[in-house]
């Protein structure tokens, strides 16, 4: 019986991420790093919380697991399960156990996506004792300093069954991120997908008509990312209005009267 191997360098983030700062969140991750403390993204869809969690494994210098959460997500799943591999039975870590080991940074997007009896299995990583318990092998794994847990989830879908517990949550620092402020966005979109200013700022201008839409037939806004797959498409020929109803309006909605809504906003600016 043995493990698989896992090589650590192919997780690191060699070439840094582009990531514009709207607050203190790099001043505040290095100092919950430095502290050994695990850290909660909470914002919208598409407001940029997975590009800062690269961003910051490229500054820390150290390897990045992402896991994206799912109903189906086992604790097994995270932190690893025996198979037979050729007529021998192998442990395979999961990505949970690989980053403890490596010492490197465990990103869990979308937490409340997991099931709660799943998410139980950080807990032990999250406090003071920094264990990761692998009953399977009978095994304690202790987290080496390098060690980061960062979690993230969408405040806006919050319901009495998709919520973070109490006693998951307490046990992090939280950072709130949300859509950044009309000229860095212009910034970001122009810097992402190549457009001129002045249809960076149109885009802009749209997104910020469908987020004042939210609670009134949408769910969520038109996210930054959205705009800069709006923008690609304009880059590349597709004239705006096509563009924003292709990368923005059919995501956001399949109802037809909300469809018409949000295709005329972006008629009326382009």
């Amino acid at each position: 019986m043995r493990a698989r191997t896992f090589k650590p360098e192919e997780y690191l983030v060699t070439e840094e991420p582009y990531f514009e700062s709207v607050g203190k969140e790099i001043q505040l991750f290095e100092a919950a790093y430095a502290n050994q403390l695990p850290v909660l993204l909470k914002g919208p869809t598409g407001c940029g919380k997975t590009r800062f969690i690269e961003h910051m494994a490229w500054r820390l210098k150290r390897p990045l697991i992402t896991v994206s959460c799912h109903d189906d997500l086992t604790a097994s799943d995270l932190v690893g399960r025996y198979l037979v591999v050729g007529g021998e039975t192998v442990w395979v870590d999961g990505p949970l156990a690989r980053a403890v080991r490596c010492g490197g940074l465990c990103y869990l997007d979308e937490i409340v996506e997991a099931r709660k009896d799943t998410t139980v299995v950080i807990h032990p990583l999250g406090d003071d004792r920094r264990v990761l318990p692998m009953e399977k092998k009978g095994e304690l794994l202790e987290a080496p300093p390098e060690f980061c847990l960062a979690i993230s989830y969408n405040p806006g879908y919050q319901s009495v069954l998709k919520d973070l517990k109490q006693s998951t949550r307490q046990r992090f620092i939280a950072l709130e991120f949300n859509y950044p402020n009309p000229d860095l966005e212009r910034k970001i979109v122009m810097r992402e997908s190549g457009l001129d200013e002045m249809t960076a700022g149109k885009l802009v201008k749209f997104a910020g008509m469908t987020r004042n839409l939210k609670g009134n037939g949408l769910e969520e806004g038109a996210s930054t990312r959205l705009l800069v797959h709006a923008g690609k498409l304009v880059a590349r020929g597709i004239d705006p209005v096509t563009a924003c109803r292709a990368a923005v309006a059919e995501s956001l909605t399949d109802d037809p009267e909300m469809l018409s809504a949000v295709n005329e906003l972006s008629a009326s600016l382009f």
